[in-house]
C-alpha cells in the first residue's frame, strides 16, 4: 500500500491511499468510515464537491487495480471490471455485439472527456447512473467485496436496498456481470426452451433512451430501456422494462413485463405499457421538472420503444410476403 506525501499540503487536502488489492481497499474504508471515499475517475465526486458536499479526509484510489479494468466472458457471464471507463465500454466490440444498450447508455453519459475518466463502477455505485436501466433489462449482477469477502447479488436487489436505505455503503464494487442468456443473440435461441411457440423466426428488440432538459451533455430527466422478443405468431415474449432518470433510483417493472408476456404485438399492448408506467413510475423530486411531466415522458418513451419494435416486426413480415 502507498500513501501520498501530504507534507506541505493544506489541512483540507485529503490523503490519497493506493491499495494493492480489494481486501486492503475495503479495510481502509472500514478504518476511516465516512471520512473516506473510493475514487477512480473521480468525476462524480468532483461534481458533488462543486455543489458543496464536504471533501473527505481520505481518498482510496482504485485506478491502479488492473484486474478491475478487464471485460470478457467469465463463468457463464460477461464480466465488466468496475474500473472500466465508459469510453472503453462504448468501444468494446463484444459489448457492441452482445449488449448494445450498455454501449448506447455509455455514449449518452456526459462529454467525451468525462467518459475517458468516469467508470462503469462509479456510474453504478451512484445508485442513479444512466447506465442502470440498460443494465437492469440485461439482468445484471454485481460482485462486491465486504466483510464476507467476495459476494454476488443482483443489481435489482441492490437498487431495492438502496431505495429502502439498507444497502451497505462500505462495500467495494469489483465488477458487473451480465448473463450470457440475456445477450443480444439470435432471437430463435430465446425460444429454444419452448420451440412449440412458433416455427417461424422471432424478432428481438432492444431500445434505450435518455431524455434531458435540452439536447446537450446534461443530467437526465428520464431514462428508459426495453428489451424483448416477438415470436413468429406475433406474440410478445420475455419483455424487460426499466426506467429511472435524474435522482430517481431506476427499477424494473415486473407488472408490465408479466402482463405483456404472450400478448399480441399490437396497439393494445402499447397502450397497456403506457398505462402501467403512468400508474407506477414515481420520479424523485426535481426543481426544474414536474412529476407529471416526467411520468408522461417515461410512459411515452417506453411506449414508443414498443411501438417501434412492433412496426419493425410488421414490416419484416410484409417483406417476407412480398419477396
Amino acid at each position: 500500500m502507498q500513501m501520498s506525501d501530504a507534507v506541505g499540503f493544506s489541512a483540507s487536502t485529503p490523503t490519497v491511499w493506493r491499495p494493492r488489492h480489494a481486501e486492503e481497499a475495503y479495510r481502509l474504508k472500514k478504518q476511516f468510515g465516512h471520512d473516506a471515499a473510493y475514487v477512480s475517475g473521480g468525476t462524480l465526486l468532483r461534481t458533488q464537491w462543486e455543489n458543496g458536499s464536504p471533501v473527505p479526509g481520505h481518498l482510496i484510489d482504485l485506478s491502479s487495480a488492473a484486474e478491475w479494468k478487464e471485460a470478457g466472458a467469465d463463468n457463464g457471464t460477461f464480466a465488466i471490471g468496475a474500473q472500466t471507463t465508459l469510453s472503453a465500454c462504448r468501444s468494446d466490440p463484444q459489448l457492441q455485439a452482445l449488449y448494445p444498450l450498455i454501449v448506447e447508455a455509455s455514449r449518452s453519459i456526459a462529454a467525451p472527456s468525462i467518459r475517458n475518466l468516469a467508470t462503469i463502477g462509479g456510474n453504478v455505485s451512484s445508485g442513479v447512473g444512466d447506465s442502470l436501466p440498460a443494465l437492469l433489462v440485461y439482468e445484471a449482477q454485481l460482485d462486491w467485496y465486504d466483510d464476507g469477502g467476495e459476494r454476488t447479488e443482483s443489481l435489482e436487489d441492490w437498487l431495492r436496498r438502496m431505495q429502502d436505505g439498507t444497502a451497505q455503503t462500505d462495500s467495494l464494487l469489483l465488477r458487473v456481470r451480465l448473463p450470457l442468456e440475456s445477450a443480444n443473440l439470435d432471437p430463435s435461441e430465446n425460444l429454444s426452451e419452448n420451440p412449440s411457440l412458433t416455427a417461424d423466426p422471432a424478432h428481438s428488440f432492444a431500445y434505450y433512451a435518455k431524455i434531458g432538459r435540452r439536447d446537450s451533455f446534461v443530467p437526465s430527466a428520464v431514462t428508459t430501456a426495453l428489451t424483448g422478443t416477438i415470436d413468429g405468431s406475433g406474440r410478445l415474449r420475455r419483455v424487460r422494462l426499466a426506467a429511472g432518470g435524474g435522482k430517481t433510483i431506476p427499477r424494473r417493472y415486473p407488472e408490465a413485463e408479466a402482463r405483456l408476456e404472450g400478448k399480441a404485438a399490437d396497439d393494445r399492448s402499447v397502450h397497456l405499457l403506457h398505462a402501467i408506467l403512468m400508474a407506477s413510475y414515481t420520479p424523485a423530486p426535481d426543481p426544474f421538472l414536474s412529476d407529471e411531466y416526467r411520468k408522461r415522458t417515461a410512459a411515452n418513451v417506453a411506449a414508443s420503444h414498443l411501438w417501434r419494435a412492433i412496426s419493425e416486426f410488421a414490416h419484416g413480415k410484409e417483406g417476407e410476403r412480398c419477396c
